[in-house]
């Protein structure tokens, strides 16, 4: 059975509860030995961060033929863990959508992972506003075919995520359930502010906090030399500026930055899960530690962060 350290979230009114931790595909996967790949996963639904997100980077700013995904489906075949054991969330994307339609890319990434199904997904990354009516009708029907149970979205701007469920609901369908954001100590108005906050707080939506630790920015104080997430601001500098700070109060709590990170994330009702990257196993053992935290000093750990946002002037609707 997975530790039971912090009680588990559903994604959605009624669904199954989540794995509180999350591990992530992007630049993940390939970056360690399968043998590796093998016991972190088996670690992971030890420590209840069995739901991973398996995504194929290969449209738009992520046109990169990885192969991260192929890797994980491999290391799960290879651990033996029981498809009923883990959470799989997957990935569309909007950037060829609908020249390349979400059945096809679907398909596709199943077929690359090696996977019968998702149980959930992300609608990613656009630019232009999307055909709301045909994307809902589109994730609907993937539902009906039962590739999938549940959807949420990327990054939105608040207000294509709203007419999405509007959609939804003049459809009579499935509407997305869940918000994977960037979220974290230093990135906090999108998700707490008034573009999402009033949808989280009245149970529309739950919160999947991701990019917590700004490219691992905040968990090592370095910038890393691969590819991280987007600067939505400019604040790159300032977020930066605040990791001595960060270190300092980890430090007082007993735990790593990146696990400080975890638990300022999970202290927020709204959160269902946080997902992050872990190349090694050392790795997802300390930010473990993150759960206990959150449980016991969730509260406390928010007071000693509350100066820590650096986004205040970055525009917080999603406007990404």
């Amino acid at each position: 059975m997975p530790d039971q350290t912090y009680a588990r979230r559903s994604l959605h009114p009624g669904g199954a509860p989540v794995p509180p931790l999350a591990l992530g595909s992007w630049n993940t996967w390939d970056r360690m030995s399968q043998d590796d790949a093998v016991s972190l996963i088996r670690r992971a639904v030890e420590l209840d961060a069995g739901f991973f997100d398996v995504a194929y980077y290969n449209m738009g700013p992520h046109a990169e033929n990885s192969k991260t995904d192929i890797l994980f489906g491999e290391a799960l075949r290879r651990s033996g863990v029981d498809r009923s054991e883990i959470v799989l969330c997957g990935k569309l994307w909007l950037w060829d959508w609908p020249n390349q339609g979400f059945r096809a890319q679907i398909v596709e990434s199943l077929d690359r992972a090696g996977l019968d199904r998702f149980d959930t997904l992300v609608v990613g990354d656009y630019i232009d506003a999307p055909d709301m009516p045909r994307l809902v009708a589109d994730v609907s029907e993937l539902i009906g075919e039962g590739l999938l149970d549940s959807w949420g979205i990327n990054n939105w701007r608040i207000e294509h995520t709203r007419d999405a469920l509007a959609e939804a609901a003049t459809q009579g369908v499935a509407g997305p359930v869940f918000a994977q954001l960037k979220y974290g100590i230093a990135r906090r108005s999108m998700a707490e502010g008034q573009a999402y906050g009033p949808l989280f707080a009245d149970g529309t939506l739950t919160l999947q906090a991701s990019d917590v630790f700004e490219g691992g920015i905040l968990a090592t104080g370095r910038a890393p030399q691969r590819k991280i997430g987007a600067d939505v601001g400019g604040i790159r500098e300032q977020i930066a500026a605040i990791y001595p700070e960060i270190e300092r109060v980890a430090g007082e709590f007993g735990v790593s930055p990146a696990a400080l990170g975890i638990a300022f994330c999970l202290s927020n009702p709204a959160t269902a899960n946080v997902l992050f990257g872990a190349s090694r196993l050392d790795q997802l053992e300390q930010n473990h530690a993150a759960l206990a935290l959150a449980r016991d000093h969730g509260a406390e750990v928010r007071a000693a962060l509350a100066d820590c946002g650096v986004d205040r002037d970055v525009r917080a609707d999603g406007a990404w």
